[in-house]
C-alpha cells in the first residue's frame, strides 16, 4: 500500500468583537475543499486569556525564576479551536 503526500494547510483566525470573540478554525487537504468551524466565546469565559505567544513568554520566565506558583491555571484555546485550560 502506497499513500501519496497531500499538504495540509490549517489555520486559526480568532476576531474579537463587542461582546467576545469568534474563533475560525480552517483545515484544507489536498485540493479538497476547505472545511471550516467557528466558535464564539464571551469576555466573561475569555477572562484571563492566555495566549500561546504569551504563554510561551510565561513558561521562560517560569524556567529562568526556577519555581512555578502553585495552581497557576489560565483559559486557553487548544490546536481545535476550543477553550480548554492550560495549566503550570
Amino acid at each position: 500500500l502506497q499513500l501519496r503526500a497531500q499538504p495540509v494547510e490549517r489555520r486559526t483566525h480568532m476576531v474579537s468583537h463587542q461582546h467576545g470573540m469568534t474563533v475560525t478554525k480552517t483545515l484544507r487537504e489536498g485540493e479538497a475543499e476547505p472545511q471550516c468551524q467557528s466558535f464564539s466565546y464571551s469576555w466573561a469565559e475569555l477572562q484571563g486569556l492566555l495566549p500561546e505567544g504569551a504563554s510561551l513568554l510565561l513558561l521562560r520566565v517560569l524556567a529562568c525564576r526556577r519555581a512555578v506558583p502553585p495552581s497557576l491555571i489560565f483559559p486557553a484555546i487548544d490546536t481545535e479551536g476550543h477553550l480548554c485550560t492550560s495549566s503550570y
